[in-house]
C-alpha cells in the first residue's frame, strides 16, 4: 500500500485548515494578536505542505527542495506562537520592535544554515535516502546548529506553557475553557516533534506537521464557540472606527477586547498594550465609568467627566452581546458626547433666570410709571373740576375750551385706567378674554379720543358702521386695533381729509374697512408693511412720529382674534386697511377657543 499517498492527504488537509485560521486571523489584523497568530498559522502551513510533497518525493533532490519549504515553518513558527502567547496572557508591553527583533535572530540563522548546509554541513552532516515500506525517506544525520535551534524552539515553548498554565491557574471559569483548548492546540506539533526526536516510536517518519492537523481542530473550535483569540467581529471595522461615539468592547470577565479611536481621545492612557487587561485596571480613574461595566444592562446616564484640559459630559450605556443561542458573549460601553447639548442647555436656564429677573424688574417699573402717570391725569381732572366749579360760583358760563380740555382730559383717563387694568391683567401671562362687543359702540368710543387730533388737520371722520353691529373679540385688543388703524390714517391724511369706516358681513366674519384720503402707501413700503416684524415707522402729513409698534400690535391681535388684516393702497389716492373679526362665538377658530382665558 502506498501510505505516502494518504499521509500526503491527511498533511494538505491539515494545510488547508491552517490557511483558514490564517484568513481569519488576516480579517481582524487590527488586534495584534490576530497578527501574531495569523503569521505562525501562515509559516506553519509552509511546514506542512512541504512535508507532503517531501513523503511522496522520489530522490534526494527533490527533498532537497521540499525541505528548504519547510524549514520557513520550521524556523520561524515557534517566534510568532511565543509573540501570540504573550499577547494572550496580558504581556503585550513585552512585544516591542527590540524584543521581537532579538527573537528573530535564531530563526533567521536556522535558515540560513538550513538553505547553506551543503556548503559547511553544520545543519545536516548527512542526508541520504531510505526506502520504509515502499516510501523513500530522507535520512538526516543532525549537526550542531540542528540541536541549537531544537533547544531554542522547546525553551520558548516552555516558557509560553508556563505562562499559559499560570493564565489558567487564575482564570474565571469561562476564561478557562479557552485557555485549555489554547493549550491543547500548542501541544500538537510540538508534542509530536518530541516524540520523533525521542525515538519512542520506531518509525522514520516525522510526526511534527501531523500536530498541526490537531492543532486546527482545537484551535478552530476555540475560535468559533468560545471567540478564543477575540477574531469574531462584534461590528464592522470601519463603521465601529468612524463612529463618533466612544465604544469600549469587554467579554463577560470585564477583561478588554477592544475600542474604537473616540475611546482612546476619551479615556486617558487607553492603548493597545492594554487589551486583554481587566476593567478595574483600564478605568481605575473613571470610578463611575467602572461601576457601570459592572450593572446589568441598564437604561441611559450621564456623567461627568474631568481632565486636564476641560470638563465633558457622556450619556452611558451599557449593553450586552449575545450568540446564536441568545447567551451573552461580551457588552460594551457606549458613551455619548452631550457636553455641548448641557452646555446649551444650561445657557437657556440662565436666559431664563435673566429673562425672569427682567421681567419682575419690568413690573415693578411699569407699576411706578402707570402710578406717576395716573396721578398728574387724576390731579388734572380734579383741577378742572374746581375751575368750573368756580366759574359757576361766579355765574359764568364756561368756555367751549374748558369744556374739550375736561373732555379730552377724562377721555385720556379713562384710556390710561383701561390699559393699566388690561397691562395689569398680563402680569402673569398672555390672556385672552373674548366677549361679544357692539362695533359701532366701540368705533364711536375711539372716535371720541381721537377727536382732538381729527379736528386740529380739519379731517371729516365718517362712520357708516349701525350700532348693533355684533362681533366677539377681545375688548381691550378691539379698542387697540381700531383705535391704532385711526390714528394711522388721521397721521398720513392731509389737511381738510375724509376718513370712512365701513362693516360688512361676510360668511361668519365682520369685515372692517378704514378709508382715507391721504398719500398712500408705495410699492416698496407695501411689501414690508405687514411682513416685518416692526416695520419702520414713517412722518406724518403734519410731522407726526410714531415708534413703528402699533401697525404689529394689530396684526398680532387680529390674528389671536382668529381674523387677518390687509390693504389696498395707491400712492395719491389713499389707503384702506381691512380687518376681519369673528361675527359670533360659533364663528372663532378652535385655536382662539383653546386659548381663551388661559396664560399663554
Amino acid at each position: 500500500m502506498q501510505y505516502n499517498l494518504y499521509l500526503s492527504a491527511l498533511l494538505i488537509a491539515a494545510t488547508c485548515c491552517t490557511l483558514i485560521i490564517s484568513y481569519l486571523s488576516w480579517n481582524k489584523r487590527e488586534l495584534p494578536i490576530a497578527r501574531s497568530y495569523g503569521l505562525g498559522m501562515l509559516v506553519s502551513a509552509f511546514y506542512s505542505l512541504g512535508y507532503a510533497f517531501e513523503i511522496i518525493s522520489i530522490n534526494l533532490e527533490h527533498i532537497r527542495f521540499w525541505l528548504r519549504l519547510e524549514y520557513i515553518g520550521i524556523s520561524f513558527s515557534t517566534v510568532f506562537w511565543g509573540i501570540m502567547v504573550l499577547q494572550y496572557t496580558g504581556r503585550q508591553a513585552w512585544v516591542s520592535r527590540k524584543v521581537v527583533a532579538w527573537l528573530m535572530v535564531s530563526p533567521i540563522i536556522t535558515y540560513i544554515a538550513h538553505l547553506t548546509n551543503e556548503w559547511h554541513h553544520f545543519f545536516y552532516t548527512s542526508m541520504t535516502i531510505d526506502e520504509w515500506r515502499g516510501m523513500p525517506l530522507a535520512v538526516l544525520a543532525k549537526g550542531p546548529l540542528y540541536y541549537i535551534h531544537v533547544v531554542y524552539a522547546y525553551s520558548l515553548f516552555v516558557i509560553g506553557m508556563v505562562m499559559l498554565i499560570q493564565m489558567f491557574m487564575k482564570a474565571t471559569p469561562r476564561m478557562k475553557k479557552q485557555i485549555a483548548f489554547m493549550i491543547i492546540g500548542s501541544w500538537g506539533p510540538y508534542g509530536f516533534t518530541l516524540v520523533y526526536l525521542s525515538g519512542l516510536i520506531d518509525m522514520p517518519i516525522d510526526l511534527s506537521p501531523f500536530g498541526f492537523v490537531l492543532s486546527g481542530v482545537f484551535y478552530m473550535w476555540g475560535i468559533y464557540q468560545f471567540n478564543m483569540l477575540r477574531l469574531a467581529p462584534l461590528a464592522s471595522q470601519k463603521v465601529f472606527e468612524s463612529m463618533q461615539d466612544a465604544v469600549i468592547i469587554m467579554d463577560m470577565d470585564n477583561i478588554l477586547t477592544s475600542y474604537n479611536q473616540s475611546a482612546e481621545r476619551i479615556i486617558g492612557g487607553l492603548n493597545k498594550l492594554l487589551i486583554g487587561q481587566p476593567a478595574d485596571q483600564i478605568l481605575a480613574q473613571y470610578p463611575v465609568l467602572l461601576a457601570k461595566t459592572i450593572q446589568k444592562p441598564s437604561l441611559e446616564s450621564r456623567v461627568r467627566l474631568v481632565d486636564s484640559e476641560a470638563v465633558a459630559f457622556y450619556n452611558v450605556h451599557l449593553f450586552y452581546f449575545n450568540n446564536k443561542n441568545q447567551k451573552p458573549v461580551g457588552k460594551a460601553l457606549l458613551l455619548s458626547d452631550v457636553t455641548e447639548m448641557v452646555r446649551s442647555e444650561e445657557k437657556v436656564l440662565e436666559n431664563a433666570r435673566k429673562l425672569s429677573e427682567l421681567n419682575t424688574f419690568k413690573d415693578k417699573m411699569f407699576n411706578v410709571v402707570a402710578h406717576d402717570i395716573r396721578d398728574p391725569l387724576a390731579v388734572l381732572i380734579n383741577l378742572m373740576e374746581l375751575m368750573e366749579e368756580e366759574i359757576h360760583a361766579r355765574g359764568e358760563s364756561p368756555d367751549e375750551i374748558v369744556l374739550e380740555m375736561k373732555q379730552q382730559i377724562e377721555n385720556t383717563f379713562i384710556l390710561v385706567e383701561s390699559l393699566l387694568d388690561w397691562f395689569r391683567s398680563q402680569q402673569k401671562g398672555f390672556v385672552f378674554h373674548p366677549m361679544e362687543r357692539d362695533l359701532g359702540h366701540v368705533v364711536q368710543q375711539n372716535l371720541r379720543l381721537l377727536h382732538v387730533r381729527s379736528e386740529g388737520k380739519r379731517i371729516q371722520i365718517v362712520s357708516d358702521i349701525p350700532d348693533r353691529s355684533y362681533v366677539y373679540a377681545d375688548k381691550e385688543m378691539l379698542d387697540l386695533i381700531i383705535r391704532n388703524l385711526l390714528s394711522n390714517a388721521i397721521k398720513f391724511t392731509d389737511l381738510g381729509g375724509r376718513i370712512t369706516l365701513k362693516a360688512s358681513v361676510k360668511g361668519n366674519q365682520m369685515i372692517v374697512a378704514i378709508s382715507d384720503t391721504g398719500e398712500g402707501i408705495s410699492p416698496d413700503q407695501a411689501r414690508t408693511l405687514l411682513n416685518e416684524t416692526y416695520p419702520s415707522s414713517s412722518v406724518g402729513t403734519a410731522g407726526e412720529r410714531g415708534v413703528g409698534l402699533g401697525l404689529a400690535m394689530c396684526r398680532e391681535f387680529v390674528r389671536l382674534n382668529g381674523g387677518e388684516i390687509w390693504f389696498d393702497s395707491a400712492p395719491e389716492q389713499g389707503s384702506t386697511f381691512y380687518f376681519s373679526i369673528p361675527a359670533s362665538r360659533e364663528s372663532l377658530p378652535a385655536r382662539a377657543l383653546s386659548i381663551g382665558g388661559e396664560a399663554l
